[in-house]
């Protein structure tokens, strides 16, 4: 999981990069840069599927598509977030999807949230409103573009959780890359700008990283209990605060830091809570 997040953090550096602040003279739209996470990544899932052809029985087609449009939006935003403000805040506020998974798991997967999760909800909010500062001079436009990659993101999280409860990881993967690829590839031909050879070069990186963070985040929950391995996801935000001081030399304000403390902490609780209620479930059955 570690070793996810140090990657994690690193696609958004890398979106940074072919963004207007890389510095080039011909900067990809976010909708290219997500286009070139998507295609690059499909690329590098197949000889897996090659090797071991899954089935597309029985798939759900409706919540798969539905996953890729969050998807796509989820990535598309939070690359554009990264390319206007600092990569720790842009990670931050993208963090609250577990906060919005929640909100949207008691209408669609008809679950109760008491007191606990939602001062969990409110404790991360506020860490938000910290960061993003409305009504300052430091308020940044830039950051309600990463509120919506957190929301898309919850969205994401719901549908995931709802095929994973039925469907093979390595499906899974190879309907949402292929699917999104010809998704992220049609919104990108509007934009489109042809890439420098650096630039191609990133978006092959993008792609592969990608497929990487996948694939170790699926491992890293296979090998241990979501309730332990997921507090570790949060130590990307260290890994974007460092390469974006090492790149762009750009550091996090202590409202930053403050306001991503109070959202990891909100979302923690969540977690720590959900066990609570799969313990109680388990020990009822």
């Amino acid at each position: 999981m570690i070793a996810a997040c140090a990657l994690v953090a690193g696609t958004t550096l890398i979106a940074k990069i072919l963004g207007p602040a890389g510095g080039s003279e011909t900067p990809l739209h976010p909708f290219q840069i997500s286009a070139g996470r998507f295609v690059f990544a499909a690329i590098a899932l197949t000889p897996f599927l090659l090797a071991y052809r899954p089935s597309l029985k029985g798939a759900r087609w409706s919540n798969h598509i539905l996953r890729v449009l969050f998807g796509w939006a989820t990535v598309s935003s939070l690359f554009a977030a990264a390319g206007l403000m600092r990569l720790a805040d842009a990670n931050a506020i993208s963090f609250l999807n577990p906060v919005v998974a929640m909100i949207l798991a008691i209408p669609l997967l008809g679950e109760r949230v008491g007191p606990w999760r939602w001062a969990a909800a409110a404790i991360a909010f506020l860490g938000v409103l910290a960061i993003v500062q409305p009504g300052s001079s430091a308020f940044q436009p830039a950051a309600l573009i990463a509120l919506l990659a957190a929301l898309f993101g919850g969205a994401e999280a719901i549908l995931i959780k709802k095929l994973a409860d039925s469907e093979p990881p390595l499906r899974i993967l190879a309907i949402n890359n292929f699917i999104g690829a010809a998704l992220a590839v049609s919104i990108a031909s509007f934009v489109w700008v042809w890439p420098t050879p650096d630039q191609w070069l990133l978006m092959v990186m993008l792609g592969a990283t990608m497929i990487c963070v996948q694939a170790l985040f699926i491992q890293a929950l296979r090998r241990g209990d979501a309730s332990f391995v997921m507090p570790f996801f949060y130590l990307s935000l260290i890994f974007a605060a460092f390469y974006d001081y090492l790149v762009f030399a750009q550091s996090p304000t202590t409202a930053s830091w403050i306001g991503a403390g109070l959202i990891i902490a909100g979302a923690l609780t969540i977690a720590w809570r959900e066990r609570i209620n799969r313990r109680a479930a388990a020990s009822i059955q």
